[in-house]
C-alpha cells in the first residue's frame, strides 16, 4: 500500500489589524435622488381667470384692430386712387381752361390799352 499523500497544511492567516471605529458613522453620502414626483397644478381662482380672459381678449382685439386696419387702408387706396385720379384730371382740365382765358383775357387788355395809347400819343 502505497504512502498516503498529506496535502501541505495552509499557511495560517494573519490576525486582522484592529481598526478603530469612530463613536458615530457618518451619513451615507447622498446618492442621486429621484425626480420629484410631478406636483398638482396650483388652484386658479375665477378672478384670476376672468383677469386672464379679459387680458387675452384685449390682446386678440388690438391685433385684429391692427389687421382690420391694414385692410381698410390697402382697400381704400384701391377703391379711391381712380377716383381720386379723375378728380385730379378734372381739377387740372378746370384750371387750365380758368389759367388759359385769364391769360387771354389779360393779354386782350394789354393790347388794347397799348393800341390806345398809341392812338391818343399821335
Amino acid at each position: 500500500m502505497p504512502a498516503p499523500i498529506v496535502a501541505p497544511l495552509p499557511a495560517p492567516m494573519p490576525a486582522p489589524i484592529p481598526v478603530p471605529m469612530p463613536a458615530r458613522m457618518p451619513a451615507p453620502m447622498p446618492s442621486r435622488a429621484a425626480p420629484p414626483a410631478p406636483s398638482l397644478p396650483p388652484v386658479v381662482s375665477k378672478a384670476d381667470l376672468q383677469r386672464e380672459e379679459n387680458e387675452l381678449s384685449g390682446r386678440v382685439l388690438e391685433d385684429l384692430q391692427k389687421q382690420l386696419e391694414l385692410m381698410l387702408e390697402v382697400r381704400l387706396r384701391e377703391v379711391l386712387a381712380p377716383v381720386l385720379s379723375r378728380a385730379a384730371d378734372t381739377l387740372i382740365r378746370d384750371a387750365r381752361k380758368e389759367l388759359t382765358s385769364t391769360l387771354r383775357d389779360a393779354v386782350a387788355r394789354s393790347v388794347a390799352q397799348e393800341l390806345a395809347r398809341r392812338r391818343s400819343g399821335r
